[in-house]
C-alpha cells in the first residue's frame, strides 16, 4: 500500500527538478555558471508567436472559404465530371437530292462521332453551298456544337436541314473506363430536301460551259434551264465555281487562296447573282411589247440600211449617226428578230421619220412586265436585280438629261441595261408558254407561282416564229439539229473601256411546237470577235443529251443515265 501511494505521487514533478543546478548535477561547475540569471519568456515573444499562429489560421480560413463558398459549385461540378460526363449527340443533317434521287449532299461520320458533309457534285457547289463544322478548343472540348449552312441552299434552308443535337450521359470509373451510358436528349435528324435540279442535265451542261469558257478565253460563264410552265429549275451552272468539299473542310489552303484571286469570281453564282449587259437577246421582249401596243404589225417593214441619221437638236447642221451591225435591207419583225436588226429596233424603240417609237417609258414598262429590273424570287440568297435605265435613273446617277440615243441603245439591250441569266430564262419562258411569268424555284414539287403578262398571244406567236427563224436560217443556226426543234435568239454586248471584250449570249426554248424548257447562256468578257460562242455551249449540251438518249431531247419521260 505504501508503494502504491508513493507511485501515485511520482508523476507530480516539482519545478526545481526540471532546471539544472548544483544539487542535481554531480559534475556541476559552480564557478562557470556563477552570475547567470534564469529569466522567463517575455510577453513580446508570446505575442509574436500568437500573431504568427493567428495569421496562419486566417490564411487557412480564407482558403477554406474560397474553396467551399466561392468556388464550391465549380469544384462540385468538376468532381461530378470525374464520374459523369455529358457529350453531344450530333444530329444528322438532312440529305439533299435531285428530282430523281441522286444525292447532292450527304453525311459521313467521323471517328470522334461528329458528322461531316460530303458533296458528290462539285459543279453544283454554287447552288448547294457548304456548311461550317462544330469547333473544339485546344483541349478538344466543343465550344460550338452546331453545323451551320454558310452559303447556297445549305444556308437558305438551314432551319429545315439542321435538325437538333442531343445529349449523351456517360459514367466513368476512376480509371476513365466507361461503366454505362445513355441518351438523355435524343438527337433529331434534319429533314431531307428534294430539289428540282437534275444531275443528269447539270453535269453535261457544266462540262459544255467550262469547255467553251476555257477554250475561247472567256473569264466566266453561266447557264439556266427551267420548265416553262412551272418555273422549276432543271439546271443552274456557273463557271468557274468552287469545290464545296474544300470550303467545308477548310483545306487545302492554297486552293482556297486561289479561289479568292481568280478573276472569274468562283464564289459568285453567275446565273443568279451576276449582272450583264444583255445586248440583242432583249429584242423578242421589245417586239412583244410593240406588237401588243399596236405600234407595229406582223407585216410592218422597215428598211435596214445599216444606219440611221438623226439631226442634232442642240447643234444645227450636225447629225448623229447610229449604226447597225450590217445592212439587212427591208425586214419585218420576224426577220428583224432572226437577223437581229439594230435599225429595226432603234426605229421601233425610239421612232424614226414616220414610224412612231415606243419611247423609254413603254420600253421600261415592257422590260418590267417580263421581269427585268427586279429579283425573280428564286430561293437563292442575294439574288441580283439588274437594271432598267430611265431618265430619272440617269439624272440621279449622272446629273444628265435623257437623249434619244439613250432610248435607241436601251431598245437593243445596250447602254446601261443589266440582266441576270436567270431573269432572261424566265422572260423567255413567258414567251414560250403564252404570257405567264413563272417564279423560278429549286424545290421539287413546289406549287407553281406566276403572274400574267398583259401581252397579246398573237404577238407572242409572231415572236416565237422569229426566234425559230433564227435557228433555221439565221444567226442561231448552230442549234438547227434534227432531233429537237429549238427556237433561239443570240446576242453580243461589247464591254471594257474600249469595247475590247465581248459578252456572248443565247436564249431560247425547246421543243418549238410544245415548249417545255427555256434556257439562257452567257459567256463573260471574251476576246473581241467571240460574241457568237454561247450557241456552241447549247449545241454541245444538246448533242450530249441526244447521244445519251436523254428525255430532254427525245421526249421520253424516263430518266436516262448520262456519264457524270
Amino acid at each position: 500500500m505504501l508503494w502504491q501511494r508513493k507511485r501515485r505521487r511520482d508523476p507530480e514533478i516539482a519545478p526545481d527538478e526540471i532546471f539544472l543546478d548544483a544539487s542535481n548535477a554531480p559534475d556541476f561547475d559552480r564557478a562557470r555558471f556563477e552570475g547567470r540569471l534564469e529569466k522567463p519568456l517575455s510577453e513580446r515573444t508570446f505575442v509574436s508567436l500568437f500573431g504568427v499562429l493567428a495569421l496562419l489560421f486566417l490564411v487557412l480560413l480564407g482558403r477554406a472559404w474560397n474553396l467551399e463558398i466561392l468556388q464550391g459549385a465549380v469544384f462540385a461540378a468538376e468532381s461530378m465530371h470525374n464520374s459523369l460526363e455529358i457529350t453531344t449527340l450530333f444530329a444528322p443533317r438532312g440529305i439533299i437530292t435531285d428530282r430523281h434521287g441522286a444525292v447532292l449532299a450527304e453525311n459521313v461520320e467521323r471517328e470522334d462521332g461528329s458528322v461531316a458533309r460530303r458533296y458528290p457534285f462539285p459543279s453544283l457547289s454554287h447552288v448547294i453551298g457548304y456548311v461550317s463544322y462544330p469547333k473544339k478548343d485546344a483541349k478538344g472540348i466543343y465550344y460550338d456544337t452546331s453545323q451551320t449552312g454558310v452559303t447556297g441552299l445549305e444556308a437558305y434552308y438551314d432551319a429545315l436541314l439542321a435538325g437538333k443535337n442531343g445529349q449523351l450521359l456517360v459514367e466513368k470509373d476512376a480509371l476513365g473506363k466507361i461503366r454505362s451510358e445513355g441518351s438523355i436528349v435524343r438527337a433529331e435528324a434534319g429533314r431531307p430536301l428534294v430539289l428540282s435540279l437534275d444531275a443528269r442535265l447539270q453535269q453535261p451542261f457544266a462540262r459544255a460551259l467550262a469547255a467553251v469558257v476555257t477554250n475561247m478565253r472567256f473569264i466566266a460563264g453561266a447557264g439556266v434551264i427551267m420548265d416553262v410552265e412551272t418555273g422549276a429549275v432543271r439546271s443552274l451552272v456557273s463557271y468557274p465555281s468552287y469545290d464545296a468539299n474544300v470550303m467545308a473542310s477548310g483545306a487545302p489552303a492554297s486552293v482556297i487562296a486561289g479561289y479568292h484571286t481568280d478573276i472569274g469570281h468562283p464564289f459568285l453564282d453567275h446565273a443568279a447573282q451576276g449582272v450583264y449587259v444583255p445586248g440583242s437577246i432583249v429584242k423578242p421582249l421589245v417586239a412583244s411589247g410593240a406588237l401588243t401596243d399596236g405600234l407595229i404589225t406582223p407585216n410592218t417593214v422597215i428598211d435596214d440600211l445599216g444606219f440611221i441619221v438623226i439631226p442634232d437638236p442642240y447643234h444645227p447642221g450636225k447629225e448623229f449617226v447610229y449604226k447597225g451591225w450590217r445592212a439587212l435591207g427591208p425586214v419585218d419583225v420576224r426577220k428583224a428578230i432572226a437577223w437581229s436588226s439594230d435599225i429595226f429596233f432603234y426605229t421601233v424603240g425610239g421612232g424614226f421619220k414616220s414610224q412612231e417609237g415606243m419611247g423609254i417609258g413603254r420600253l421600261a414598262y415592257w422590260y418590267e412586265q417580263f421581269g427585268l429590273g427586279s429579283p425573280t424570287g428564286i430561293d437563292v440568297a442575294e439574288e441580283a436585280s439588274g437594271r432598267i435605265p430611265t431618265p430619272a435613273w440617269k439624272q440621279a446617277t449622272f446629273d444628265e438629261p435623257w437623249y434619244l440615243g439613250d432610248t435607241y441603245f436601251t431598245a437593243i439591250g445596250q447602254y446601261s441595261v443589266q440582266v441576270t441569266p436567270l431573269q432572261m430564262a424566265r422572260a423567255i419562258a413567258a414567251i414560250a408558254n403564252g404570257g405567264t411569268l413563272p417564279v423560278p424555284t429549286l424545290l421539287a414539287n413546289a406549287t407553281p407561282v406566276f403572274t400574267v403578262i398583259p401581252v397579246s398571244p398573237d404577238a407572242l406567236r409572231v415572236v416565237r416564229e422569229g426566234m425559230r427563224q433564227a435557228v433555221t436560217s439565221a444567226l442561231a443556226s448552230a442549234l438547227n439539229v434534227p432531233y429537237v426543234k429549238v427556237a433561239a435568239k443570240t446576242g453580243t454586248a461589247q464591254t471594257g473601256t474600249r469595247n475590247q471584250y465581248d459578252n456572248s449570249w443565247v436564249v431560247g426554248f425547246f421543243p418549238y411546237e410544245e415548249p417545255q424548257y427555256a434556257f439562257a447562256v452567257v459567256l463573260e468578257r471574251g476576246p473581241e470577235g467571240t460574241g457568237e460562242q454561247a450557241v456552241n455551249v447549247m449545241r454541245d449540251l444538246l448533242d450530249a443529251l441526244y447521244l445519251a438518249d436523254s428525255p430532254y431531247v427525245t421526249g421520253s419521260d424516263e430518266p436516262t443515265a448520262i456519264a457524270l
